[in-house]
């Protein structure tokens, strides 16, 4: 059995939770670098809450991001360079 299914589910959706907003402070921490050294980001965690939740994708990246995923996008998203998308390309393949 792995341990983290030992942890109680209500803190398992804080701890989550807490992430989640941590992120949403760090908005300086851009995607294709989370991607780059962790292999996920913040549209990941949206798709695996709208898979969990079993609500559309829109609604998922709302709860993740704090607002509609266009206008975080417009305020937070910078370009990303060539060197970031290789390191992301890399770590990615990393994924199961």
């Amino acid at each position: 059995m792995d341990p983290l299914d030992t942890v109680p589910d209500a803190a398992a959706a804080a701890a989550f939770r807490r992430l989640v907003r941590h992120l949403r402070h760090r908005s300086d921490a851009q995607n294709v670098d989370l991607m780059g050294l962790a292999g996920f980001c913040r549209n990941c965690l949206s798709d695996w809450t709208a898979e969990a939740a079993d609500i559309d994708r829109d609604a998922a990246r709302e709860a993740i991001y704090g607002m509609p995923y266009a206008e975080w996008k417009a305020a937070h998203q910078q370009e990303a360079t060539p060197e970031q998308l290789a390191r992301m390309a890399d770590s990615v393949k990393r994924n199961a």
